[in-house]
């Protein structure tokens, strides 16, 4: 094995090194978070640039407060609310302003629905006056503020209502809203999940018209799932989940006009069978851009709408033999023209567009990734971005003029940096964190990158963790099926490379994914430790499928998903299976959904190099997923059988040999438990031994109390009796 870089900061490394003891890692420390790092609470930034706000709550009082800091100093400025001083409001959760920080919209008793969304109870705070009233009685979904903060739109049962401060008038622009029929203004639940956004209507710059989309789910099949909880009878969730190759929800693009009480549908032109990922109104309050993308995904419109004449222009076209990744990069200037991100040169880069479509310029170049697109200064015409450029398992953040000239690195430490700018840019708090340095926070000035104070860090975790026997990550590469891949290794401590010692390898191996990556720890991370203290090793390696390589390394996978991602596994565990210090007879792998999808396939695909496989929530025929993920890198299993069946678990479960470890939650909204029940039902009739639990009413993370805790007690001692 060829190490390429070893990443240690130098004080963690010699706090260790003289204070280290050999306290072991215990899974109730792990999973009860006595190693859980100090974050910061989500800010705003106030739109003079100079000030952020945060909610706190009040030690003595109890009161949850919105308190303002300067980003200079860090000193607190002022509290802009207090439920202290309100009446009916004990507390709130979230909150967002107007465009003028006139209006705050607070949000309290939110109660989740799927991965993204939820619904609650929403009070308006006007500011100067110090006034507050209830949004609505009802708890509703997704409100949003008008940009001049005079009205509010939002979503209840499935229609979208107005509300106008300044008159008392309240609008209800549908009226068609049913469960499981008809969506106005809101997600369906693959739109959430796959597309990743909720609301589904924005406001226009003028604040007049408000442009939404409707989704009729009337003929997509129902799945169903028993919650089991403590009654009597169980209950029965009930929603639409479009399985790959079934129908979608019909999608429609819809115009209200609030001064002229009219609205209208958009039609966007001779499309079939199409998706709307995004709509998005631009700098212009009568031009709309919406985003059409055929079912196979990989054929994009960028259209703008002209809201007078109801008329579409496409205006940009992407396509990719592939597919297209939909983001939230699109940013409008004050002229219209547009920043947009693109896969289109192999790597994803940024570029300027002018408000025809024609292109201005590539804004990055190179053979390397964005990775976050942070937003424009238009007072300094800068773009600020993060990227892999320094290595693909590091990020750093840069700045570069709209232009395309003029680049510079504002990260100065080696390892995972993120960013978050102030209003005007002038400042940003550097997220920093490697694999030897947990989590730290400083302000930095927007256009060096010199640090200019300290927020917070992690070093009471550092001194916790110098009592421990912390197994540090060695991250290198490896040549496997003329490829050069990414991966780390977690060794034993005195390790002695004249032994033999058993080998637990995990991954996740999805499109455009990352596993080995230089950053601190995660829960996992700490297991792994542990299984290090008790003399095994772990490695992760990123195969072909997984991201930040490039287009196509990424795309490798297409209409295949499961080959070539599960003999890079193979080879990998071959390769290591060959060094003198790794036992090839004690391999063992594990992943979580699609890593349990692969772990599945590497067990029963090569049993004998794996001795054992652990698959929690695994997806075991792509058959039983959803369209708009499975499509992307299928097609239909109409179109395309083999890559539905050639790479399915069930389909191969009598290569089986060693021991198998099956999970799943009863309640997993996403890769339902019906694949661990078709996989366990081959299993049987197969007759092959295996273990298996399920988790009543737990969804595809799989926690709450103690579950998380049992979950990884039964993973250790399957390891332990296994391996």
């Amino acid at each position: 094995m060829k190490i390429t870089k070893l990443f240690f900061t130098i004080t963690f490394f010699i706090t260790l090194a003289i204070s280290a003891q050999n306290k072991a890692f215990t899974l109730e420390e792990i999973w009860r978070g006595a190693f859980r790092t100090e974050g910061l609470q989500s800010l705003h930034s106030m739109k003079n640039g100079t000030e952020y706000s945060v909610i706190e709550r009040d030690g003595t009082s109890g009161a949850t407060n919105i308190e303002v800091y300067t980003y200079k100093t860090g000193e607190k400025a002022r509290t802009l609310v207090s439920t202290s001083l309100i009446d009916n409001l004990d507390s709130f959760q979230g909150y967002s302003f107007s465009k003028d920080e006139n209006r705050i919209l607070l949000s309290s008793g939110l109660e989740q629905i799927y991965r993204h969304s939820s619904k609650g109870i929403y009070h308006i705070y006007d500011v100067p006056s110090k006034g507050i009233f209830k949004v609505s009685d009802k708890k509703i979904q997704s409100p949003l503020l008008s940009p001049d903060g005079k009205k509010i739109a939002y979503v209840l049962d499935n229609n979208i209502y107005m509300l106008n401060f300044e008159t008392g008038q309240e609008v209800q622009l549908t009226d068609d809203g049913k469960k499981n029929e008809i969506i106005n203004g809101i997600t369906d639940w693959v739109y959430e999940e796959e597309f990743a956004f909720v609301r589904a209507f924005d406001w226009s710059a003028d604040s007049n018209k408000i442009a939404f989309l409707r989704f009729d789910e009337k003929e997509v099949p129902e799945f169903s799932m028993d919650v089991y909880g403590k009654d009597l009878y169980q209950k029965q969730q009930v929603f639409k989940y479009p399985k790959a190759g079934e129908k979608n929800a019909k999608v429609s693009l819809y115009l209200a006009d609030i001064n002229a009480m009219s609205l209208d549908e958009i039609k966007l032109g001779d499309y079939k069978d199409f998706y709307i990922p995004r709509i998005k109104w631009t700098a212009n309050p009568d031009i709309l851009s919406v985003q059409v993308l055929n079912r196979h995904q990989n054929n994009l419109d960028l259209i703008f709408v002209d809201a007078k004449t109801k008329a579409p222009k496409v205006v940009l076209n992407e396509k990719d033999e592939a597919y297209i990744d939909i983001t939230d990069n699109l940013t409008f200037l004050d002229d219209n023209s547009f920043i947009w991100t693109s896969e289109k040169d192999g790597y994803n880069h940024i570029y300027h567009y002018k408000e025809s479509g024609e292109l201005i310029n590539q804004l990055t170049k190179g053979t390397w990734e964005v990775t976050d697109y942070y937003g424009y200064d238009k007072k300094n015409k800068n773009i600020y971005y993060q990227s892999v450029e320094n290595g693909s398992v590091n990020r750093d953040i840069y700045a570069v003029a709209l232009s395309g000239k003029d680049k510079k690195r504002l990260s100065q430490k080696e390892g995972t940096n993120d960013a978050e700018f102030s209003a005007d840019f002038s400042f940003y708090i550097n997220y920093f964190s490697n694999a030897t340095t947990p989590y730290e926070y400083t302000l930095n000035d927007g256009k060096t990158g010199k640090v200019v104070r300290e927020i917070k860090n992690n070093k009471k975790l550092v001194e916790k963790l110098a009592a421990y026997d912390v197994r540090p990550k060695e991250f290198s590469t490896i040549e496997v099926n003329g490829e050069t891949l990414n991966t780390w290794m977690i060794k034993p401590k005195d390790f002695d490379a004249t032994k033999k010692y058993p080998l637990l390898m995990y991954q996740y191996s999805g499109p455009g994914s990352q596993s080995v990556k230089n950053s601190w720890s995660s829960a996992n991370d700490y297991w792994y430790m542990m299984l290090a203290q008790q003399g095994y090793i772990v490695a992760c390696v990123d195969g072909k499928g997984t991201g930040l390589k490039g287009a196509k390394f990424k795309k490798a996978t297409q209409n295949d998903l499961g080959n070539l991602e599960v003999q890079d596994q193979i080879a990998a565990a071959k390769h290591f299976g060959g060094l003198p210090y790794v036992d090839a007879s004690r391999i063992g792998i594990w992943g979580w959904s699609y890593g349990g999808f692969m772990s599945s396939n590497c067990l029963f695909k090569a049993p004998d190099t794996f001795k054992m496989a652990i698959a929690v929530a695994p997806v075991t025929s792509w058959r039983f997923y959803d369209t708009i993920y499975t499509e992307r890198y299928l097609t239909t299993p109409q179109e395309n059988p083999k890559g539905y069946d050639d790479n399915s678990p069930i389909n191969f479960v009598n290569g089986l040999k060693g021991k198998f470890l099956l999970v799943h939650g009863s309640a997993d909204d996403n890769v339902h438990v019906q694949n661990t029940m078709q996989l366990v039902e081959a299993l049987v009739q197969a007759n092959k031994d295996f273990d298996w639990a399920v988790y009543p009413d737990k969804n595809h993370g799989i926690y709450g109390g103690n579950t998380r805790l049992h979950l990884y007690n039964k993973m250790t001692n399957f390891i332990k009796n296994n391996l």
